[in-house]
């Protein structure tokens, strides 16, 4: 089938117990932009929060379900173990070391163990994160971060980069990624825990930090049981439409468990679970964040799509207010 390579990382989606203060550490000491403020499609009595940068740009966003009564997260295998963020340069790490540090930000040191330069950090309810540098990148270009945001543009947070799988099989997984979404083996480096294998890096399409997956092993844990702080799932771009339903065919023809053509009003998706069972969405590039509200007010109100209109008086009465409104 004549498919087109996936142009990397489109969003990634956590659970969070506190939309309040997911949206406090997000858009405060984040800066990030709260481009929608929407409701969990699957389960209407939840927020699904999206952050981005200035209007939600495909690979920048990092969405959150809250569930409020999410226990805590056991980390284990089969699990998107962390979530990368990337900034333009190695001095935006600095910045970012002493504004964690201010803030009581849990992080650790700065890294060069990826092959990039790099700084762990975790938010209020322990969710995997790393900020990661751009300096010496090609590949997929990055966004633009708001500029009604608390950081400075020039070290603002430009979208999502590596998101690391942490499985009991990795061949499993890396055939799946290689031989069915067409990615590239093209380096390894050392893992942090001792006696465990290499990391491995495969990348699609143009490359760069926009466009990698990072597979761990990992032989001394077992499976994660996700809570508040986990990742529900990684989705990776796709053009349009068109190519979205070739790939719906492509998927239900390896046989993989997938949910069929989905759609979501600001992209249309595919779901299917890879052979360790983590969760994987394919989804389209637009139609974007704009058709139901104005650039200026992004965020500000709860965002329906049409096909829940009917319902808004039901779905609001069931949330906890959570005011956005960009003073």
């Amino acid at each position: 089938m004549d498919l087109k390579p996936l142009k990397g990382q489109h969003h990634v989606s956590a659970i969070t117990a506190n939309a309040k203060e997911n949206y406090r550490f997000y858009t405060e000491t984040l800066g990030l932009r709260l481009v929608k403020k929407s409701i969990n499609q699957d389960d209407t009595s939840v927020y699904h929060l999206f952050y981005a940068d200035e209007r939600g740009n495909p690979g920048t966003d990092l969405t959150f379900f809250e569930i409020p009564h999410a226990g805590q997260t056991h980390q284990g295998t089969n699990s998107i173990s962390l979530t990368s963020l990337r900034v333009s340069d190695d001095e935006a790490l600095d910045f970012w070391k002493n504004r964690f540090e201010d803030l009581g930000v849990e992080h650790d040191e700065i890294s060069h163990h990826t092959g990039r330069a790099t700084l762990a950090f975790r938010d209020f309810e322990g969710q995997r994160l790393m900020l990661v540098s751009d300096q010496n990148n090609s590949g997929v270009a990055g966004g633009k971060p708001w500029d009604k945001s608390p950081i400075p543009v020039r070290h603002g947070i430009i979208g999502l980069g590596p998101v690391t799988l942490t499985v009991s099989r990795a061949d499993l997984t890396a055939k799946v990624i290689r031989d069915v979404m067409g990615y590239r083996e093209i380096r390894s480096y050392s893992s942090l825990i001792e006696g465990q294998n290499d990391i491995r890096v495969f990348e699609t399409g143009e490359g760069g930090t926009g466009a990698e997956i990072h597979i761990e092993e990992r032989k001394d844990l077992t499976g994660e049981r996700p809570g508040r702080g986990s990742v529900h799932h990684v989705a990776f771009r796709v053009e349009n439409e068109g190519e979205l339903n070739k790939w719906v065919e492509y998927i239900r023809e390896v046989g993989l468990p997938n949910s069929g053509f989905v759609e979501r009003y600001y992209f249309r998706s595919l779901y299917f679970r890879e052979a360790n069972g983590i969760l994987f969405e394919l989804a389209t590039d637009g139609p974007g964040f704009e058709g139901d509200e104005s650039f200026e007010h992004l965020g500000e109100k709860l965002a329906l799509p049409p096909y829940f209109e009917n319902q808004r008086a039901e779905i609001e009465a069931r949330l906890q207010p959570l005011d956005t409104k960009n003073d």
